[in-house]
């Protein structure tokens, strides 16, 4: 318009990549060490939004000024209440974990951000989330989100053997990391059983909840298999290394994609990090949780502590989660070399 000033797009470099998170009952620790992880791989600026109990929210904000500036320069956090837009609200925090179901709203509450990567509070990454942040351009005209399947083998998968609902192709789906492209879900019309016709994601949440909830065992991850079920063609699929979870090793090795490239995203659903059942998943939180650098003070421990897991099946197949994490700390260390002799190299 005339006379209005025009701000120079920012360059992707400087754009944030959105990271959420649902944080509810005992999970601060587990949720800030999961950050921490984001921070220490991650090269482009991150937006942390973190969906808090009441009480929880002046916590997260002491512990994360608490952070070094080495930390705190890479990312920016916002912390919002649990809130549901439709239905009963105590129906929605009740099922199945504390305040799951928040993620289902994310694209109804963050309507200013076009993409979102949302994880579980038992997420850590051991490579950069640019990675999977560059999936977003590998969606087709129709896929609006990317999810994992929730087994690699049917034979042994939850949802094959047990489930009675739709769901997701011949294993469904595990939603504890999940990547969105907001904007499309927002203007979206979803096929469902419910109605003929399409219906928005916002419209169609509660009907399809009331129509499933005595059938659902997983909450708010068997409402996105009845989604997806439907509408199959919104979804891309992510290689199980995206999502690497103790049934990817506890039952034998069946992620090709970890044994191939290592392990990009451990989820440590139930509980391992906290108990001696998957010793290997529990030596990385605790060794992300205690490190300060990345560079420095990461790697050597990790091998140390799993010398101490080799009897167990996980155990067994070290390599497959210091992997990525090695070819990350390889990559820093030539960036480094390069910045250096670059600044003074004299010709």
């Amino acid at each position: 318009k005339p006379g209005e000033q025009k701000h120079p797009k920012e360059p992707p470099s400087l754009q944030c990549m959105h990271l959420a998170v649902v944080a509810c009952g005992d999970r601060l620790e587990e949720t800030l060490i999961m950050l921490k992880s984001a921070v220490l791989f991650s090269s482009r600026r991150l937006c942390f939004h973190i969906f808090a109990e009441d009480s929880l929210k002046p916590e997260f904000e002491t512990k994360l000024k608490e952070w070094p500036s080495s930390y705190t320069k890479k990312f920016e956090s916002n912390i919002y209440p649990i809130t549901f837009s439709v239905g009963n609200a105590q129906e929605w925090k009740k099922l199945f974990k504390p305040c799951a179901a928040q993620r289902l709203f994310l694209p109804v509450i963050l309507k200013d951000v076009d993409s979102l990567l949302y994880v579980d509070t038992d997420v850590l990454f051991l490579r950069p989330i640019d990675d999977i942040w560059h999936l977003l351009r590998e969606f087709n005209s129709t896929q609006l989100a990317a999810m994992a399947p929730e087994h690699e083998m049917p034979k042994i998968g939850w949802y094959s053997r047990f489930a009675r609902h739709p769901y997701y192709g011949s294993t469904g789906l595990n939603s504890g990391v999940m990547l969105m492209n907001l904007t499309r879900i927002r203007s979206a019309r979803f096929k469902n059983s419910l109605i003929p016709g399409g219906l928005t994601w916002e419209e169609m949440l509660y009907p399809l909840y009331q129509k499933y909830k005595n059938y659902i065992t997983w909450g708010d991850q068997d409402l996105l298999n009845i989604i997806f079920y439907f509408n199959p063609e919104c979804l891309y699929v992510f290689p199980c290394q995206w999502n690497y979870r103790p049934d990817h090793c506890m039952y034998g090795s069946n992620c090709r994609g970890a044994e191939e490239e290592g392990v990009s995203i451990l989820h440590g659903n139930r509980g391992v990090y906290h108990d001696d059942k998957q010793p290997t998943f529990k030596a990385l939180y605790e060794v992300i949780r205690d490190v300060n650098n990345l560079f420095q003070s990461l790697y050597y421990p990790l091998q140390s502590r799993f010398l101490d897991t080799v009897h167990t099946l996980c155990g067994r197949i070290p390599q497959v989660f210091l992997k990525q994490i090695e070819k990350t700390m390889k990559k820093v260390y030539e960036n480094r070399v390069i910045v250096y002799l670059g600044a003074n190299h004299k010709y």
